[in-house]
């Protein structure tokens, strides 16, 4: 009954911070109560008690466009693949640049896997945004899985790993090869799934990137990993699990219900949060407009949340957090044909590994990410790399400026280091040397001997139609 409560509160609240929202307009600088006295606090106020009372809804990545070694790109998203619980996100690139476009062909394809862990794919936009300047990008788009209709099943921390299989296998027929970033929760599925691959044979992605994940949670064990150890199985399944209330697609569904999921969040650190609201209302009275909107964009994300189904949520408490399956060599997973397959990272050979971690992060602690290494022993250990960011803690891994100015550049390089020329769709023909990333300089000086040879080669009548 806890969600159907929560609804209720919810829309019980929906009229009052209408209200607030309203109010906060009228004693705004310019509006009709703006010079009585005291009116800009009753603004901040309101405005303050709008924000806290209202509902926040997914929000968008809203990126419309990147610079690609100084020119302007514009970006449309695309969705690639459309799956029950989880969409596959492109970050299409244009550009009018002949000399840009050709950067863009050639640039790596990067398959970002997102967080399933009560925040939407969103929160990685400051990882997407950068990625952009120098990839091809795609991202996993969690559903909320209180939007699923029962009709489309259940979702298992197998179908995690089947999806993420899946992409990958779409995006090596699409290029020929792609390298995988996984943030946080993936860290785990992602290397089950790469694993799996090996085992059977198949093409591995050219690079994992990892980065604050619980590869092995036993290792410097955070308040996260300590709430999932301390209690039992059964208490997790019959305290926080419930059925989505009605009005919504997935009614019925048992979920891991997304407030609960923020509720723990803020709980890490009250004092913090609550600092934080009391500055933004400051900021509002001094009229700092600047902060006060860095604040209402953290917040609108990280107030944000989803629902998580239920088999998912308790199944990677139990296999990650609990009987540490990875590292331990005793998981097991079922692919979408129904075998059972064992997950044996040491069998993953042609795959480069590289693993982030943050000095201060309270989520995923020092050690947890790179344990990796010492499971996937078939790698060489040239192949192989751990950076430690120091200073950053969870979110300044993958967001902001330490993210931008210490990650970015190693992921960038290490990717760069083992990318291969890549296959256009339904060819063999591996894209031309002209096309591969070169230094810019180098490449502007290849392209314009190349069109003088061309030129001087060809009959007059044939470059005036080209002209």
């Amino acid at each position: 009954m806890l969600y159907q409560f929560y609804e209720a509160q919810r829309s019980l609240m929906e009229p009052f911070s209408d209200f607030a929202q309203a109010a906060s307009k009228l004693y705004a600088p310019g509006a009709i109560w703006g010079q009585l006295p005291m009116a800009q606090r009753m603004a901040a106020g309101y405005d303050l008690l709008y924000r806290l009372g209202k509902d926040y809804e997914k929000p968008e990545f809203n990126i419309k466009g990147v610079k690609v070694e100084g020119d302007d790109v514009v970006i449309q998203e695309v969705i690639e693949l459309d799956k029950p619980f989880c969409q596959l996100r492109r970050f299409k690139r244009f550009t009018d640049d002949p000399q840009t476009l050709q950067t863009l062909k050639a640039q790596p394809v990067v398959l970002v896997v997102a967080p399933l862990s009560g925040h939407y794919s969103t929160l990685l936009r400051d990882t997407v945004r950068t990625l952009l300047q120098g990839h091809k990008v795609y991202i996993t788009d969690w559903k909320n899985a209180r939007i699923v209709p029962m009709s489309e099943g259940e979702f298992h921390l197998d179908d995690y790993v089947n999806y993420v299989q899946e992409f990958i296998r779409l995006l090596q027929g699409e290029y020929g090869n792609c390298h995988v970033v996984s943030v946080c929760q993936p860290t785990v599925p992602v290397l089950a799934a790469v694993s799996l691959m090996a085992s059977r044979g198949e093409q591995t992605p050219l690079t994992m990137t990892m980065m604050g994940g619980p590869i092995d949670a036993r290792k410097s064990p955070t308040a996260v990993n300590n709430l999932a150890t301390n209690k039992s199985f059964e208490w997790f399944e019959n305290n926080v699990i419930y059925r989505v209330p009605q009005g919504f697609p997935g009614e019925g569904r048992r979920v891991y219900p997304g407030f609960l999921q923020h509720t723990g969040f803020v709980a890490m650190n009250p004092d913090r949060h609550a600092s934080s609201h009391y500055d933004y209302f400051k900021d509002l009275i001094k009229g700092d407009d600047a902060s006060a909107e860095a604040h209402r964009n953290f917040y609108d994300e990280y107030n944000a949340v989803l629902d998580m189904d239920a088999d998912y949520y308790l199944e990677t408490i139990r296999t990650v957090f609990q009987e540490f399956g990875l590292v331990n060599g005793t998981w097991d997973v079922k692919n979408p044909q129904g075998q059972v397959e064992r997950v044996r990272p040491q069998d993953i050979r042609t795959t480069a590994l590289l693993t982030v971690e943050g000095e201060l992060d309270d989520i995923s602690g020092s050690g947890q990410t790179k344990a990796a290494h010492a499971l996937c022993t078939g790698i060489p250990s040239a192949q192989q790399e751990h950076y430690e960011a120091k200073g950053a803690g969870h979110y300044g891994i993958f967001s902001g400026r330490r993210w931008r100015d210490m990650v970015y550049p190693k992921a960038a390089a290490f990717i760069a280091a083992h990318d291969q020329p890549q296959k256009r769709a339904g060819s063999t023909t591996p894209i031309t040397a002209e096309d591969t990333i070169r230094a810019p300089q180098k490449r502007v000086a290849q392209a314009a001997t190349k069109a003088v040879r061309k030129s001087a080669a060809a009959p007059a009548k044939t470059r005036r139609a080209a002209r």
